[in-house]
């Protein structure tokens, strides 16, 4: 009855939750990825509207919760339109249905044998197309086991098995949702800041619309932190070893909690940080247990590695170099620049594990925002759902730059406008140029610290 009170009181608000409604509506139905203009024009609407809507209702917890539910059911019973990922995603669930190991053959490898392991196998592989279909699974256990659950009452129905997809992303959002407020409140941030990454067009489309499982993952990221934050830290070991066998992106925050153990001395207690790393690394073997074998070990890592050393996509610095590469031999030097890459990321990632007072929950968002970011700006490939790890964790900061990405980055799918998915390089040069811009403004003008002199926008 509040909430209609106030729907009633403020007109502009309802023509903002019915307008945005109706856009995720057209967008979830009525869009191709190759229609680029329609495509920027939804968006950036839907971005004006979710700006207005959390400006004009901070202290209407329960009409953001409500809005946020809604525009998600929104996508319920559609097909999504800007990725091809999820025909992979019911291939893997149907397929450990059957009892075999996605692990260890290629979709492709089946249908060019004639054979059909599961049902609509033909149309999934089409669906999923040649690159993802000759490639072996680099979904970890976790994110299968989602797949198993989305396809339990669906095996012979795409759209089944998409409803039961997005209905567990739905579900984590709603757990980020609660755990992310909870977090905030206990660091003395208002709650609503949540509602910058749940509210967010870019991870209403990107998740629940094109059923990407970053959202799994940061459920459980920000849950193991939120039990960190009550001390409760085997808990937490064990919520984090689920966030890494849903995405293995996770690993990359491992060094950063080297500081966070501290005695009454305030040295580092080795044992209990020992004893951390134990727990997650035991979970997270524990997950793999049931699909292990020497093959799987040598197909998943190099399937991982292709991303590294094959895949180009929405890159920044890495565009660069490889220009300069190009220049100085003539032919592409991705398999050396993808090996120096990570090198960087994994020098980074220590300075920051080792120069910095992770103890503090704050400072070691922080240290995980520029942790990923860092990844993200030295990585050949660069898709949209990618950042999301840095929106969620840029509500716990003073940093921005995470939001401007959020929208900016849309303009990547420009890529599919044209027949041979070939990408404009000034459209990335104008969406990075925007980005860093921001990130150089931001660091130079909030340093890398975090004081109790927070903002709460």
């Amino acid at each position: 009855m509040l909430n209609t009170f106030i729907l009633k009181k403020n007109k502009l608000t309802t023509f903002l939750i019915v307008l945005s409604l109706f856009m995720y509506g057209v967008f979830a139905y009525d869009l191709v990825r190759t229609d680029y203009l329609k495509l920027i024009v939804l968006y950036t609407g839907l971005f004006i509207c979710f700006y207005k809507i959390i400006q004009q209702n901070k202290n209407n917890f329960k009409l953001l919760v409500i809005i946020a539910i809604i525009s998600r059911l929104v996508f319920l019973l559609a097909i999504p339109n800007l990725s091809q990922d999820f025909y992979r995603f019911i291939w893997d669930g149907r397929l450990i249905l059957q009892g075999i190991n996605p692990y260890l053959y290629t979709p492709q490898s089946f249908i060019s044998d004639g054979q059909f392991p599961i049902n609509q196998a033909q149309e999934l592989v089409n669906g999923m197309q040649v690159l993802n279909a000759s490639h072996y699974s680099n979904y970890p256990p976790l994110n299968q086991l989602f797949f198993i659950i989305a396809n339990l009452f669906s095996t012979c129905s795409i759209l089944g098995s998409v409803i039961g997809l997005r209905l567990i992303i739905i579900a984590a959002d709603i757990g980020t949702l609660y755990f992310g407020g909870k977090l905030l409140t206990k660091l003395g941030l208002k709650k609503h800041k949540i509602f910058w990454y749940t509210l967010n067009p870019f991870i209403i489309i990107e998740l629940t619309g094109n059923l990407h499982f970053e959202g799994i993952m940061l459920f459980f990221l920000i849950f193991s932190l939120y039990l960190l934050s009550t001390n409760k830290w085997k808990w937490s070991a064990i919520i984090f070893a689920l966030s890494i066998s849903t995405k293995l992106v996770p690993l990359l925050f491992l060094p950063l909690f080297i500081k966070w153990f501290r005695t009454k001395k305030n040295n580092t207690d080795f044992k209990k940080l020992i004893s951390f790393y134990i727990i997650i690394g035991i979970t997270t073997i524990i997950l793999f247990v049931p699909f292990f074998s020497m093959q799987f070990v040598n197909n998943y890592s190099k399937t991982v590695g292709l991303w590294f050393s094959n895949f180009e996509f929405n890159a920044s610095i890495y565009y660069i170099l490889r220009a300069i590469g190009y220049q100085i031999t003539g032919y592409n030097q991705i398999a050396l620049i993808g090996k120096i890459l990570p090198l960087l990321v994994f020098i980074i990632i220590w300075i920051l594990a080792l120069k910095r007072k992770n103890q503090n929950l704050p400072i070691l968002m922080v240290s995980m925002l520029f942790a990923m970011t860092c990844y993200l700006l030295l990585s050949t490939t660069v898709h949209p759902w990618y950042i999301a790890t840095i929106l969620l964790l840029s509500v716990f900061t003073n940093y921005k730059y995470a939001i401007v990405w959020s929208f900016i980055i849309i303009i990547s799918y420009l890529a599919y406008a044209n027949a041979d998915n070939i990408e404009n390089l000034w459209v990335i040069g104008l969406e990075y140029l925007i980005v860093f811009s921001i990130l150089f403004w931001e660091i130079f003008k909030k340093p890398l610290q975090f004081t109790l002199k927070k903002t709460n926008e």
